[in-house]
């Protein structure tokens, strides 16, 4: 009986400890559900940002470089949608990556914003308004 027991306690911290995530394991590129687009996700001090690092049309009707058209800051507009960045100050807490914000500039909205991993290879991005309940969620893969 004592070795039944001390072997599901040796499964239950083996299975939680390949859970188990570090803040750095976000750090990457990761393509977007659609295809459209590849976001790089990096650290500058202690919080995680993300940028857009490849879009699959990056120039508009006329060849020109696709600007942030929608963006609410008048003098933001020209400024290239590639390389922008949508992922802002995001800290790793508990198993997450919280308070941050996402842009999307399809929209020009911005969003309060949770990053979750699923697995090593996939990573859950929550955007929502005031509560994490009112929002959509998309799965981003790892890009190779």
């Amino acid at each position: 009986m004592l070795r039944k027991s001390s072997l599901f306690i040796l499964l239950v911290a083996i299975s939680f400890s390949a859970f188990a995530q570090s803040k750095d394991d976000i750090l990457g590129k990761w393509l977007n559900p659609t295809g459209e687009g590849q976001i790089e996700i990096y650290k500058r001090g202690d919080k995680f940002f993300g940028k857009l690092a490849w879009i699959k049309e990056p120039n508009d009707q006329n060849g020109k470089p696709k600007t942030d058209e929608k963006n609410p800051t008048e003098s933001l507009r020209n400024k290239p949608v590639l390389g922008l960045e949508i992922l802002k100050n995001f800290i790793f807490d508990d198993g997450k990556w919280i308070d941050g914000t996402i842009y999307d500039p399809k929209s020009g909205k911005t969003y309060s914003c949770k990053l979750t991993l699923k697995s090593n290879n996939l990573l859950s991005v929550r955007g929502f308004i005031s509560v994490s309940l009112i929002g959509r969620t998309e799965v981003f893969k790892r890009v190779k």
